[in-house]
């Protein structure tokens, strides 16, 4: 992983991301975007392991939700955003290979 694939990276996850949780994750998967979504779905795999709402009466309430919110948004901006390195096998699939077949316009009697 280059420097730039690097900041890409830290630009999507936070500057508290790990680089070497990053570079590890780059070597197994071979896309950012892949590894930016992987992080991204364990994140959102917490939140949703714990009640997204807790409330003690009189005492403190805790909302997780608008959190939660805020990872999807996060998640689905990473599928908009062009990666860096351009090798993400997800956009290569959806192109389909079109072939023409070319006939003459003359006709023989």
């Amino acid at each position: 992983m280059d420097e730039f694939q690097r900041s890409w990276l830290l630009a999507q996850l936070g500057p508290d991301a790990d680089s070497a949780d990053l570079e590890r994750r780059f070597f197994r998967l071979r896309s950012v975007r892949a590894v930016a979504l992987e992080v991204l779905g364990e994140r959102r795999a917490k939140l949703l392991a714990d009640p997204l709402k807790v409330t003690v009466d009189g005492v403190v309430t805790m909302d997780l939700q608008e959190n939660l919110r805020g990872i999807e948004r996060q998640i689905e901006q990473v599928h908009q955003v062009p990666p860096p390195d351009g090798s993400d096998g997800e956009d290569d699939a959806d192109e389909a290979l079109e072939m023409t077949w070319l006939v003459s316009t003359r006709r023989y009697r």
